[in-house]
């Protein structure tokens, strides 16, 4: 089985069931992605709360659900996976952010000038970006 062929059978076979990210508080958190993504918590138990995009991909498949994991440990260093949002409006989508609780932070991203994405993080410190419209070559 060549390179290609592999690719392709795992493609078919593989998918990503949940995108996790722990947390102290899974509902406090689930709530405030939830008004930033307009995805909905579909699931809150003791452990965690999952967060689901409703709507389907081309190919009738939806986007993994974000769970949010209860976990006691504190956030010690930056997140090395986070989310990138690309609004219509960068400058809009920041201010509604910070009115839902998000707060803008530096992680050293000022020093480059050429630094066009706003760094953010939620109310327990998990950085996410928000980009303008170019950062994705559209």
């Amino acid at each position: 089985m060549d390179l290609k062929s592999q690719q392709c059978y795992f493609l078919d076979m593989l998918k990503i069931g949940y995108i996790t990210v722990d947390c102290k508080d899974p509902v406090a958190i689930s709530a405030f992605w939830e008004k930033v993504l307009g995805w909905k918590v579909t699931y809150v138990d003791e452990t965690g709360a999952m967060l689901e995009n409703t709507l389907k991909l081309e190919n009738g498949e939806k986007f993994p659900p974000i769970l949010f994991y209860k976990n006691p440990d504190e956030k010690v260093v930056k997140n090395r996976l986070h989310f990138d949002l690309s609004p219509d409006d960068q400058a809009t989508e920041v201010l509604r952010i910070e009115g839902l609780g998000g707060e803008r932070i530096e992680i050293g991203q000022s020093a480059d000038p050429a630094t066009t994405w706003v760094v953010m993080a939620d109310s327990e410190g998990n950085e996410f970006c928000v980009l303008k419209n170019q950062d994705l070559g559209q």
